[in-house]
């Protein structure tokens, strides 16, 4: 069969590498000229990075998985460190690293250790652990996370060093917006489950070329075609086959396939489901923005550790929420990215609204203050990369749409599909390929 899959984010790489799997011949369409999505490599200053700064999860079996499928060594590929909230020294935060130990040892034996929580903070983390074991992470009716976390009596303080970062983190909705359900079980598959899965990995190379482009090459191996800078204008049914047209300024014929997975974003797939009268198939979605700050120092500058939780302070300008020192895991650019940082910032709406210059100062002075190092304050260059609808806002009991779609030889893909999970790397992996696995 001849299939086409168009976008060529995680979703639409999972589809296509799923189809091309099953025998199929597979063509793969992207509008952009790079593989990715909105999890992509972009080039600053001679140096290949990321659009944006993610973190996995040892839970993501299916992306750990596919990555396997395509030739490339987890291992070797990812760095893993263990479940932390580690906070510079003087900042005023925690210190919480599980050790390696067997669940949930590892977890009882990272709160007995903590440093910066006092006994009632302990006894807070403990009660909710324990109480949403028991619920087996799971609420009859789905409220806010600030809400749960009103009924577990959780402190200010674990609130605002645990779980508003974790919410935030995983979620990209405040913690007063975000849904208690999905975030319930992001927790089970990480903090509920084996030790592994906690384990945070972050990618020692760009997201394209950790898992698109090898999947482009798995599908090119296999017969299939990889189309960039090829933006599908229009799916119409045609002799029980789909026609897709083209932007016509593409040097591009129409083309026919027995069936087509729309991988795109919402907002583009709503677009080509209203031809076919289905727009209804895709909900509203509301946004939320992530953005991510680099600040480049001299060769050898380097963090206490590889990556690092930042204590947010809105009032005093004080974005970031996270750090990486993207030195201590650069796997493939020849140590270019020695004193290159990532600060992150998600829901980063308001840090962006004095323009992304001043944040990156803003961001350079935080770290400056969080280390005790003046330095820090002044790095050799700078690069804010915000991505305005990032994820879509994650809130109580959203309807999400399903893979599956009304007419035959049609279904859809993307992070934003039915799932209990948020929109995530592994939630697009997963719904790619649930949508290849639509047509047998």
């Amino acid at each position: 069969m001849k299939y086409a899959v168009i976008g060529a984010g995680w979703a639409g790489c999972s589809a296509a590498v799923e189809l091309a799997k099953r025998g199929h011949q597979v063509h793969l369409f992207e509008a952009a000229r790079t593989l990715g999505g909105r999890a992509r490599q972009v080039h600053l200053h001679g140096i290949d990075c990321d659009n944006g700064q993610h973190i996995l999860l040892g839970a993501y079996e299916a992306t750990l998985n596919l990555l396997n499928t395509l030739g490339v060594d987890p291992d070797a590929a990812l760095l893993r460190l263990p479940l932390q909230m580690y906070y510079p020294d003087q900042s005023g935060g925690m210190q919480f690293i599980a050790p390696k130990l067997p669940a949930p040892f590892h977890l009882i034996a990272a709160l007995l250790r903590a440093k910066g929580l006092q006994r009632e903070d302990k006894m807070s983390l403990a009660r909710f652990s324990s109480a949403a074991r028991w619920m087996d992470w799971q609420l009859y009716t789905d409220c806010s996370v600030a809400e749960l976390l009103e009924r577990f009596d959780q402190t200010e303080r674990l609130i605002q060093l645990m779980w508003q970062p974790l919410c935030i983190a995983a979620l990209n909705t405040p913690i007063e917006r975000a849904s208690a359900q999905v975030f319930l079980a992001v927790l089970k598959d990480s903090l509920g489950a084996r030790r592994k899965a906690s384990d945070m990995l972050i990618a020692r190379t760009d997201l394209s070329h950790l898992l698109p482009q090898p999947a482009a090459d798995y599908i090119q191996v296999r017969g299939g075609q990889v189309h960039v800078g090829c933006a599908v204008q229009s799916v119409t049914p045609i002799d029980q086959q789909w026609q897709l047209d083209f932007n016509p300024n593409i040097q591009q014929e129409a083309m026919r396939f027995d069936g087509v997975v729309i991988a795109t974003n919402a907002e583009a797939a709503s677009t080509l489901l209203m031809q076919l009268n289905l727009a209804d198939h895709i909900p509203a979605f509301d946004y939320e923005p992530i953005t991510t700050c680099y600040l480049k120092y001299q060769a050898g500058t380097r963090l206490p550790r590889p990556f690092l939780a930042l204590l947010e302070n809105q009032a005093e300008h004080r974005w970031g929420q996270f750090v990486f020192d993207r030195g201590q895991f650069d796997g493939s650019n020849g140590g270019l990215q020695d004193g290159l940082f990532a600060v992150v910032i998600s829901t980063s709406g308001l840090a962006t609204e004095s323009g992304h210059a001043e944040l990156a100062l803003q961001c350079a002075k935080q770290l400056a203050h969080d280390f005790n190092n003046p330095q820090l304050a002044t790095p050799e260059w700078s690069q804010v990369i915000t991505e305005k609808r990032a994820t879509f806002a994650c809130t109580p009991a959203l309807a999400r749409p399903s893979n599956q779609l009304p007419l035959a030889g049609l279904a859809l893909a993307g992070d934003y599909t039915e799932s209990p999970y948020p929109a995530t790397l592994e939630t697009a992996v997963k719904s790619g390929q649930a949508a290849a696995r639509l047509f047998g």
